[in-house]
């Protein structure tokens, strides 16, 4: 499908203010994309298709999920928000027909993980970095975004892990796997 096409789709799946969110990551996704040389389309649709499962009732996302033959890992099922990222990386393929690289920004947008995309990260940050974001120092984050993506991703790693701890969740290791492997590999 086109842009406008999934647009059009995620429109009808979210509500109004979620779907206002969707626009400011795509909003977000666009400037960041410039900035580090990635397609501009790609970009688009998966900041646009990245929460198109968030709204799923949550029995159903384990339902759709298991449709999809998408493989829950035992955090993910204590903890259901996190199954929405997957769930629309499946989506946006069997749906919507995206390339795994605009799949994979949204499998990832939530977690992170080792080795993530120039892509991935883009998506990943615009997600905390869009016009509708308030928490934490998200002014700081657009800046650092703009010259370092690397060093925004480990300052935002740190501000989410440390917030998931704090309300006594479970810290997802793909999320600490993420935030090493960008430390370790820092120029």
């Amino acid at each position: 499908l086109s842009y406008e096409e999934i647009y059009e789709v995620v429109k009808e799946r979210l509500s109004e203010k979620r779907f206002y969110h969707s626009e400011c990551v795509v909003e977000r996704c666009i400037e960041y994309a410039k900035i580090y040389g990635v397609d501009i389309e790609k970009a688009r649709i998966a900041g646009i298709a990245h929460d198109v499962a968030k709204e799923i009732p949550k029995e159903e996302q384990i339902e759709i999920a298991e449709t999809y033959g998408v493989k829950l890992d035992d955090i993910e099922k204590r903890q259901i928000p996190l199954i929405h990222a997957k769930l629309g990386a499946e989506i946006a393929r069997n749906e919507f027909g995206c390339t795994d690289d605009i799949c994979e920004a949204i499998k990832w947008h939530t977690t992170g993980k080792e080795n993530m995309s120039i892509l991935e990260k883009i998506v990943f940050m615009a997600d905390a970095t869009g016009k509708d974001r308030t928490w934490g120092d998200t002014e700081k984050l657009r800046e650092m975004v703009k010259n370092d993506i690397d060093s925004a991703m480990i300052e935002l790693m740190k501000e989410c892990m440390i917030d998931v701890i704090e309300k006594g969740f479970l810290v997802h290791p793909n999320s600490i796997n993420a935030y090493n492997y960008i430390l370790k590999n820092k120029k």
